[in-house]
C-alpha cells in the first residue's frame, strides 16, 4: 500500500518505518528540510532502541523515503497519516500544525483518499479536520482517527506487537482499508475496536489518564507511608497481586513525564472546563504530580540543614524514563532548576539524553562523561532515571568517589537495608 506519514517526530518517524517494515511504501513528510537531509542519510532525530535500524533496512530497500513535498507525497498516496505534533500551550493544545497539514492536504488531492489523524487531538477535532480538507477539494476521501499507544523506550516492538488498534471511522470502507493496513501486525489476535471518531479520540486521552493517576496514588500512598512507618514497595506488591489492580504503574517515585501524560491530563481537564464539568480527580492527578518533585527537592535541602549553597550534587538519569533521550517534563529539569537556585554546584550524567539536556541548562551544569567520573566529590547522589547500568553499580567505588556516602534514590532502585549496611545514608521513596 501506498503511504504518506506526515510529521517524523516521535510517532510519525516510528509508525513510517514500520509500516516500512510490513512491506508498504512509505513517504514521511516533514517542513524541515534539514531534518529531512539527516533521515535520508538513515541519522536518528531521536534515541529509540530497534529503530535507526529499521530505518536504514528500508531506505537501502527502497520502500521507505523523506521529504518536505507534501503535495508529491499525497499524489503519490492512499493512506495519509496525520502525525504532527500537538504542543501544549496554557493548557490547551495548540493545533496550528495539524490545521495547516489538513489545508495542505486538500489543495493536493486528486483523487480518493484515506486521511488518519495519528496526532493527539481533542475530541471532536478529526471531525474539523475532515470540514478543513472539505473545504479545500471536491475529491472524495474518508478520515479516521487511530490514536497511537506506543511507549517511548519500547515504541517500535508497541508498533509491532500492539495490545489493540482503535480505529474511529464514519465509512466501513475506511475501516477495512485499515484492517488490511494493520493486518500482519495483529495475527496474534490482538482486537482491532472499530469505533464512531469521538469514542476513538476519547479513548487516547481517557487511557494516559488513568495510567497517570495511577502513578500519581501510589505516589500518595509512598508519602503516607513515610509518616506511617509502613513500606511502600510491600504495599505495592501486595496491592499488584490483586488481580483486579495488577501491578502495572505501581511504581512510586518522582511522577510522571515525557511528551503525553502531562499534556493529556491538562488537556483534559481543559476539555471538562470548556464543558463546564470540572474532572476533579485528574486536577488533583496534576496537583499531586508537581509536588512530587517539589517534595524530593525538599528532602535533598534538608538534609542538608536547609543550605545546598557550595555542595556539589550528582544527577543520575535526565530522561523523563529509561530507554529514551526525551526530557519533555522530565523530573531532572525541576530537580536540578531547583538545586541550582539554592547554590549547588550540579553534574549530571545520562546514557542518553545529556545533548537534550544541554540545550536546557548549557554551562549551568556540568556533564560529566560517565556515572562514575559524575560522583567525583560528591556531597550526594540523587537518582532521578532508573536507567538499567544504575541498578547495580560498585557500591564501592561509588562511596570512593564521593565526598559524602548519600543517596536520594528517587525510583526506589537500591534496597535501604543493604545501603546503610554499606554505609551509605539513604532516601527512599516510602519506605522504611
Amino acid at each position: 500500500m501506498n503511504i504518506a506519514v506526515i510529521g517524523t517526530g516521535y510517532v510519525g518517524l516510528v509508525a513510517g518505518a514500520c509500516f516500512a517494515e510490513s512491506g508498504n511504501d512509505v513517504i514521511c513528510v516533514d517542513s524541515d528540510q534539514d531534518k529531512v537531509k539527516a533521515l535520508s542519510k538513515g541519522k536518528m532525530p531521536i534515541y529509540e532502541p530497534g529503530l535507526p535500524e529499521i530505518v536504514q533496512r528500508n531506505l537501502t530497500q527502497g520502500r521507505l523515503s523523506f521529504t518536505s513535498d507534501l503535495a508529491a507525497a499525497v499524489k503519490k498516496s492512499f493512506v495519509l497519516f496525520v502525525a504532527v505534533g500537538t504542543p501544549q500551550a496554557g493548557g490547551e493544545i495548540d493545533l496550528t500544525a495539524v490545521r495547516s497539514v489538513a489545508a495542505g492536504i486538500g489543495r493536493s488531492m486528486k483523487d480518493f483518499k484515506v486521511v488518519v489523524m495519528k496526532s493527539t487531538v481533542p475530541v471532536g477535532m478529526t471531525e474539523q479536520i475532515r470540514d478543513l480538507i472539505r473545504a479545500e477539494t471536491d475529491q472524495p476521501f474518508d478520515v479516521v482517527s487511530n490514536p497511537e499507544f506506543m511507549k517511548e523506550g519500547a515504541a517500535v516492538e508497541d508498533f509491532m506487537k500492539p495490545d489493540r488498534v482503535v480505529l474511529g471511522v464514519e465509512d466501513v470502507r475506511a475501516a477495512e482499508v485499515l484492517r488490511e493496513l494493520y493486518a500482519p501486525f495483529v495475527r496474534t489476535g490482538s482486537p482491532v475496536l472499530i469505533t464512531d471518531i469521538r469514542t476513538a479520540e476519547m479513548t487516547k486521552y481517557a487511557s494516559n489518564a488513568y495510567l497517570a493517576t495511577r502513578v500519581s496514588f501510589m505516589n500518595e500512598i509512598a508519602n503516607l507511608c513515610e509518616y506511617s512507618g509502613a513500606d511502600v514497595e510491600l504495599v505495592r506488591r501486595g496491592m499488584g497481586l490483586d488481580r483486579r489492580i495488577g501491578s502495572s504503574f505501581l511504581f512510586p517515585g518522582l511522577g510522571f513525564g515525557g511528551s503525553c501524560f502531562p499534556k493529556d491530563v491538562e488537556a483534559l481537564i481543559a476539555s471538562g472546563r470548556r464543558q463546564d464539568y470540572p474532572l476533579r480527580i485528574l486536577e488533583a492527578v496534576a496537583r499531586v504530580n508537581a509536588h512530587q518533585r517539589v517534595r524530593f527537592l525538599e528532602r535533598v535541602i534538608a538534609h542538608f540543614d536547609g543550605d545546598v549553597a557550595g555542595k556539589r550534587l550528582a544527577i543520575w538519569g535526565l530522561a523523563f524514563k529509561p530507554r529514551t533521550n526525551d526530557i519533555r517534563e522530565a523530573p531532572s529539569i525541576d530537580i536540578i532548576k531547583g538545586l541550582l537556585n539554592g547554590g549547588a554546584t550540579v553534574v549530571a550524567y545520562d546514557p542518553e539524553a545529556m545533548d537534550e539536556a544541554r540545550k536546557v541548562f548549557a554551562s549551568r551544569v556540568e556533564f560529566a562523561g560517565s556515572d562514575y567520573e559524575c560522583l567525583t566529590g560528591a556531597d550526594a547522589l540523587l537518582l532521578i532515571t532508573e536507567w538499567q547500568a544504575f541498578r547495580n553499580p560498585n557500591f564501592d567505588r561509588m562511596k570512593d568517589a564521593m565526598r559524602q556516602a548519600t543517596v536520594f534514590d528517587g525510583r526506589n532502585v537500591y534496597d535501604p537495608e543493604n545501603m546503610r549496611e554499606m554505609g551509605f545514608t539513604y532516601y527512599g521513596i516510602g519506605r522504611k
